[in-house]
C-alpha cells in the first residue's frame, strides 16, 4: 500500500564534495518539496526542513544551531568521528551509510557480530583514489565486530583494485568495496559487498528520508541501522 506523507519537507544538503552534488541533483521522493543548497536555505523559511550533512564538518557546529532554532531533523552523512554534544535539542541520525542493501547488511553484522566474538578478524575496505576522509560504513563494521579502527585495511591503488579486488574499469572513480574475512584453524568466512556507481547513494537517501518523514522522532540520536531494521 502507498505511503501517504501529511506533509513534504525541505532538504538542505551540507557539503561541496561529491556525494553532496550527487544528492543535489539526484534526492527525489513523496516526502520531498525540494532540494536546496545549505547555503540557500533562507528561501524556504517557512517550511519544515530535513539537514542533510554530507560534508566534512566544518559546518556541523552552524548545522546544529540551525536545526535546535528550527527542530528540523539532522541526517549526519559525515565519516570519521565528528565532534557532537552529549545531549541534543533536536533529532540526529547517524548515517554511515544510506544504500538500503548496505543498511540491511551492516544490521546484518550488528546482530551476528557475537557468535564471532574472540576470532580473527580482518576488515579491508577500498574507495576512490580521490576519497581521503575516513570510511564511515567500515568504521561501523570494525567496531560492530570488535576490530580496532587503525586494523582497518584501506585500498586506493586503481591496479589493485581492478586487478585483484575485480573493481570494474568505468566504476574506479566512484565504487565502495568492503570485505570482512573471519578466521578459525578450520574455517574461512568472507563477506564482500560492493556499491559501484553513484546512483545508489541518492535513491537509498530518498528511501531513508521518506522513513524518518514518518517516523515523527523525538530529540535525541538514532542509529540509522536500527531505524530502518525497527521500520520492516
Amino acid at each position: 500500500m502507498e505511503v501517504a506523507f501529511l506533509e513534504k519537507f525541505v532538504i538542505l544538503v551540507v557539503g561541496r564534495g561529491k556525494l553532496a552534488e550527487e544528492l543535489l541533483q539526484g534526492l527525489s521522493s513523496p516526502s520531498i518539496s525540494c532540494v536546496l543548497r545549505w547555503s540557500e536555505r533562507s528561501s524556504q523559511t517557512e517550511s519544515r526542513h530535513i539537514v542533510v550533512h554530507a560534508g566534512s564538518g566544518r559546518e556541523l557546529g552552524e548545522v546544529m544551531d540551525f536545526c535546535a532554532a528550527t527542530g528540523s531533523v539532522l541526517l549526519d552523512l559525515s565519516t570519521g568521528e565528528p565532534q557532537r554534544p552529549t545531549t541534543t535539542e533536536f533529532p540526529v541520525v547517524i548515517c554511515p551509510n544510506v544504500n538500503m542493501q548496505m543498511l540491511y547488511f551492516m544490521a546484518l553484522v550488528k546482530r551476528a557480530a557475537k557468535y564471532f566474538a574472540g576470532q580473527n578478524i580482518a576488515i579491508c575496505e577500498s574507495h576512490q583514489a580521490s576519497k581521503t576522509s575516513k570510511p564511515g560504513t567500515a568504521i561501523y563494521l570494525a567496531k560492530a565486530l570488535g576490530v580496532p579502527e587503525t586494523e582497518i585495511r584501506s585500498e586506493r591503488d586503481p591496479q589493485v583494485q581492478e586487478g585483484v579486488l575485480g573493481i570494474p574499469s568505468a566504476a574506479l572513480d566512484r565504487h565502495a568495496y568492503h570485505e570482512i574475512l573471519i578466521r578459525s584453524p578450520e574455517v574461512e568466512i568472507r563477506l564482500e559487498t560492493r556499491v559501484l556507481g553513484k546512483t545508489a547513494y541518492a535513491t537509498g537517501l530518498a528511501k531513508v528520508i521518506d522513513r524518518v518523514a514518518k517516523s515523527r522522532l523525538v530529540p535525541g540520536y538514532y542509529d540509522i541501522v536500527d531505524l530502518v531494521i525497527d521500520d520492516v
